[in-house]
């Protein structure tokens, strides 16, 4: 098994109602691959500055981490500053400011272009293909984006969405795409473009799979205390692609279970803040919630009486 992940590796700035972290480790590709690296060995790919903290590096590498891929350049690291209210699902950005990711080239080194499971974090479409162009005979191609690359590269978007397998966007992200006011309709439209399947990411209600003239949707986690979702939506993915990669297959069923460690993984990572949940996160934990998603979701045939005549 061998699972490439690329994106954002930034430092951040967060302020909640339950405190505040600055300069903690954030970043697409940071989340989803420690997400991931539960399930077995990641290969990373993405962009630092000289100030990034080399602590985090072997955090990295103790997580069984390749971080050959990971290029430090000249000049600041990605950073990203923002707060919530008590409204959780709605980050309001303070600043953002690119730095050394404005110039990202992710060229991968040799060992990471016959990687079978791909996860393209949100980065601009046209660097998403350009990944694609590296990788030889991919299994399993996952893209993530943005409203920002929505608005900005629309078209590009829509053209690599043509070269993968599944879809991950929020519901809005797929209105804004679309044009559709039904987001069933809408993922209906995206899996028209091209992905065999398209997830939506609806933050503390679960998530919905569209696969054909299938759909699977998952309520979620019921949590008492939301501490920082920032990396809700990675740690989601690098869940559900790492099972998938330690799993080896790519059926319904397979793919039902995915969503729900996803999803397990997510409601972890957002009981904390920064990695601070998944840096360490044991497969036993993931285990133990995942039991408990089971037995909350469960619920047995409908039983009704026959009507008399």
């Amino acid at each position: 098994m061998s699972l490439l992940i690329v994106g954002s590796i930034g430092l951040d700035n967060v302020r909640t109602p339950f405190g505040e972290r600055t300069e903690v480790l954030g970043g697409s590709a940071s989340f989803a691959s420690l997400a991931a690296s539960t399930f077995g060995s990641v290969q990373l790919v993405g962009v630092v500055g000289e100030d990034f903290p080399d602590s985090h590096v072997q955090m990295l590498r103790q997580r069984g981490i390749d971080t050959q891929g990971l290029q430090v350049r000249p000049g600041k690291t990605f950073r990203w500053g923002g707060y919530y209210e008590l409204d959780m699902n709605q980050a309001h950005t303070e600043f953002t400011n690119l730095n050394v990711f404005a110039d990202f080239d992710p060229v991968l080194p040799v060992d990471y272009r016959s990687a079978e499971y791909v996860f393209l974090a949100n980065i601009d479409p046209r660097l998403q293909r350009q990944v694609l162009s590296q990788v030889t005979k991919p299994k399993l191609v996952i893209l993530d984006t943005m409203n920002y690359w929505i608005t900005s590269a629309k078209d590009e978007l829509i053209k690599t969405l043509g070269m993968v397998d599944i879809a991950l966007m929020n519901e809005a992200e797929v209105r804004q795409l679309t044009g559709q006011p039904s987001v069933v309709k809408g993922a209906r439209e995206v899996l028209s473009w091209g992905p065999w399947a398209v997830i939506i990411k609806r933050g503390e209600n679960g998530a919905t799979l569209f696969q054909g003239d299938h759909v699977f949707s998952l309520p979620g986690f019921p949590l008492e205390n939301i501490i920082d979702p920032t990396g809700a939506g990675d740690s989601f993915a690098g869940g559900f692609i790492g099972y998938l990669s330690e799993l080896q297959d790519l059926s319904q069923k397979s793919l039902r279970q995915a969503i729900a460690v996803g999803s397990t993984v997510a409601s972890i990572s957002v009981e904390a803040f920064s990695v601070e949940n998944i840096r360490n996160l044991h497969r036993d934990t993931i285990a133990a919630r995942y039991d408990e998603y089971c037995r909350l979701v469960h619920f047995d045939s409908l039983a009704l009486k026959p009507v008399l005549a």
